[in-house]
């Protein structure tokens, strides 16, 4: 299957509210709508993950991160423009998205992707996706496609063909979170 029609089918699952399971810009994920609350449930419940317990989403330019946010910190843009590895970052004031896809807090964490699949994939749905490890809360992330436990696949409405044949091991992202009042903190 070429990849335009995974997009397709892809797209056509996430704009009827469905979860799918596609390659990233780090590891497989588990990705939907995020603006469908539903959609996000499901997530959580095919995770086996308590909702207390925030996901991210993935985005296709550092201009479309600013819709979920109602302030970017400077600093959120120069780490975007300048990080080589793939960075999610944690920032406040989210909203624009399901309200159980934001922390207690009030942070979401964000991904501008730069792998070919998952930026098509964004830049054609024209919103945010979620995009969580492919794996059951508290077991290890899958480092490819091989590694995705049958329970996940079994869950999902739709598996992109893309990349399923690589090897190659992906690691997850690092994640950084800054506050509005210019505090950076590591998490991973």
């Amino acid at each position: 299957m070429n990849c335009d029609i995974d997009l397709k089918n892809a797209l056509d699952v996430l704009r009827r509210g469905g979860v799918i399971l596609y390659p990233t810009d780090t590891i497989w994920g588990l990705g939907c709508d995020a603006t469908n609350e539903e959609a996000v449930r499901r997530i959580y419940e095919i995770k086996k993950r308590d909702d207390s317990k925030a996901l991210i989403c993935m985005v296709d330019s550092a201009n479309r991160m600013q819709r979920y946010f109602r302030n970017v910190p400077d600093v959120a843009w120069d780490m975007v423009d300048y990080a080589t590895t793939p960075l999610t970052l944690i920032l406040d004031g989210a909203n624009g998205v399901a309200p159980n896809l934001i922390a207690e807090d009030g942070s979401l964490g964000v991904r501008v992707t730069h792998e070919e699949f998952s930026r098509q994939l964004c830049y054609r749905f024209q919103k945010a996706i979620v995009s969580t490890s492919a794996n059951i809360s508290g077991e290890p992330s899958p480092r490819c496609f091989a590694d995705i436990p049958e329970e996940i696949k079994s869950q999902v409405d739709y598996i992109v063909q893309f990349r399923r044949g690589e090897k190659a091991p992906h690691e997850a992202s690092k994640i950084v979170k800054l506050g509005l009042d210019g505090q950076v903190t590591i998490i991973r």
